[in-house]
């Protein structure tokens, strides 16, 4: 891990939203995207490591647990809760943001059961995320200016079904009443806007 000096003096004296531990573990398969979050989060303070996939942000969290951490929950090698729960069983104090690019929030859901602050669907800005990073616990994120969709809500519903089910698509099919071919091909779809 490379050392990191605050450029913003405020870190120095200890009034920095980070603390006195500014580091900060992404892991992201989007190699463009990370490192643009990596150089945008370094500019606000962090200290950054980054991973591009499950088996190397595993590798990174158990060699030095973060106090921070963004994590992709789609990796090509696998699912970003795996990094989340090696994180959780080293430092149990880490800050954790979920981003998740299908908008499937059952599984968001899931991550935050398991120690995540909070998810945000990707894109998500570096503003955006290190606000999530850096709220307190209890404070409440900002309604959203436009809210999902009918469409969006429905979608949801059934992958938070589909996701409680084990991805089993006859099991979900039978709890939502709805013919198994019909829920196949919802489930191919993106998510609606």
């Amino acid at each position: 891990m490379t050392e990191h000096t605050p450029s913003d003096p405020s870190a120095a004296t200890g009034d920095s939203p980070l603390g006195p531990n500014p580091t900060l573990l992404i892991v992201d398969d989007d190699v463009p995207f990370l490192r643009r979050l990596a150089r945008a989060m370094e500019s606000r303070g962090f200290a950054v490591e980054t991973a591009a996939s499950v088996a190397e942000g595993i590798a990174k969290a158990k060699a030095a647990p973060p106090k921070y951490a963004v994590i992709d929950l789609r990796l090509g090698d696998g699912n970003g809760l795996d990094v989340i729960e090696v994180i959780r069983q080293n430092g149990s104090d880490t800050h954790i943001v979920v981003l998740t690019g299908y908008g499937n929030i059952a599984t968001a859901v899931t991550a935050v059961k398991l120690g995540a602050l909070d998810y945000l669907a990707k894109p998500a800005d570096a503003d955006e995320i290190f606000l999530a990073l850096t709220q307190r616990p209890g404070e409440k994120a900002e309604v959203p200016e436009n809210p999902m969709s009918a469409d969006r809500v429905r979608w949801e519903h059934i992958q938070r079904v589909f996701e409680s089910c084990d991805r089993n698509v006859s099991e979900t099919a039978r709890r939502l009443n709805m013919h198994r071919r019909t829920l196949q091909r919802i489930l191919a779809k993106r998510a609606p806007k």
